[in-house]
Order: structure tokens, then C-alpha cells, then sequence
């Protein structure tokens, strides 16, 4: 098959279209498609190499706009893609890309996740710990990351933030309530 077309998307500028025979034939990210010129001669095996190249591109693509957001985990960048019926293999490989380019990085994610949590929602360490392990972050990277909380400081920045506004109450309801919050945030009776 002969490319006789290689046109730029109406509404994705970062992607092309390319025309076999006079035919579209298939859509191709503009990285892989700055390979291709027109009159050049593709086989299918050719072709099949394409658009193997564009679906790792696309599930890049789509982890970065995910990490884009906020950082994420690894496994939170797997499952993402996963759910969007990414094949295991592109998966793979663009956690690898991630990787390698320093933007997937589970201790810097849990190190950061920790220090997000101290300063804006209180949480003791415990907490912490089932938070990170629910974003599939390994148990000796999650020790590092929680090593240095303090969960008497944070359940007293807790109280602080949480106290006026029940100040109203009776001195048994008011105790109870803000007992009760502590404990949701993971907090030991204590």
C-alpha cells in the first residue's frame, strides 16, 4: 500500500491522519507519523508496526494527563489505564517511559502524599499507611514515608481546626463529637 495522504486531525492537532491508496486508513500521533512520507510503500507488517507504536503513544499520552493532575502512583497510573482498556503491554511500557523520565517515582509520591495530608486533612499514621497502601505503594516505602509524623501534633491541629466549631455544645456532646473525629481520621483513644 502506497501513503498517498498525510493530513493533520481537524480537532487534534497532535495527531494525523494518514491516507493509503487514496483511502483513510487509520489516525497516527505526529511523532510516529514525521516517519512517513508520501509515496512511501508500507506492508502490513509496516502498518501493524504503526499502530502498535501509536497505542504505546496514546497510553503515554494518557498517563501523563492523568500524573498532570496530581501525582499519582504507579498503580494508580495502571489501574487508569487498565480501566480504559489499555493493552498490558503499552501499560508497560509507558510506565517504564514514566519512570525513566523521573515523573513515576512511588517514594517521592508517598513522601509528598504524607506532607499534603499534615498540612491540609490530619491524619494519623496509621491512616496514612492504609491510604498508601491502597495506592498500591510498597509497605517499606510507605515506613520511610510516615516515619517522621507526629500523630499527637496532628490530632491536636485536628481538635484546633475542629473545636469552634462545636463550641457551642454541652461539654458530653462536644467531647463525644470531637472524639468521634479523631477517631474517623484513624487517631488511638488515647
Amino acid at each position: 500500500m502506497k501513503v498517498t495522504a498525510l493530513k493533520l486531525q481537524a480537532r487534534n492537532k497532535s495527531r494525523v491522519n494518514v491516507f493509503l491508496d487514496g483511502e483513510f486508513a487509520f489516525g497516527l500521533a505526529k511523532n510516529e507519523a514525521v516517519r512517513l512520507r508520501i509515496g512511501q510503500e508500507l506492508s502490513e507488517a509496516d502498518i501493524e508496526r504503526l499502530k502498535a507504536a501509536d497505542a504505546r503513544e496514546e497510553a503515554y499520552a494518557r498517563a501523563l494527563r492523568l500524573i498532570d493532575r496530581r501525582p499519582r502512583s504507579t498503580r494508580e497510573v495502571s489501574d487508569n489505564l487498565a480501566r480504559h482498556k489499555v493493552a498490558p503491554a503499552d501499560i508497560q511500557a509507558a510506565i517504564e517511559r514514566l519512570n525513566r523520565a523521573g515523573l513515576l517515582d512511588d517514594a517521592a509520591f508517598a513522601k509528598m502524599w504524607v506532607e499534603n495530608r499534615e498540612v491540609f486533612r490530619p491524619t494519623s499514621r496509621r491512616a496514612l499507611a492504609l491510604e498508601l497502601r491502597r495506592k498500591g505503594v510498597a509497605d517499606g516505602e510507605i515506613k520511610s514515608a510516615v516515619a517522621e509524623t507526629d500523630d499527637t501534633g496532628a490530632a491536636d491541629k485536628l481538635a484546633q481546626a475542629r473545636a469552634p466549631r462545636l463550641a457551642a455544645l454541652p461539654w458530653p456532646e462536644f467531647r463525644q463529637k470531637l472524639l468521634g473525629v479523631l477517631a474517623r481520621r484513624g487517631f488511638d483513644f488515647d
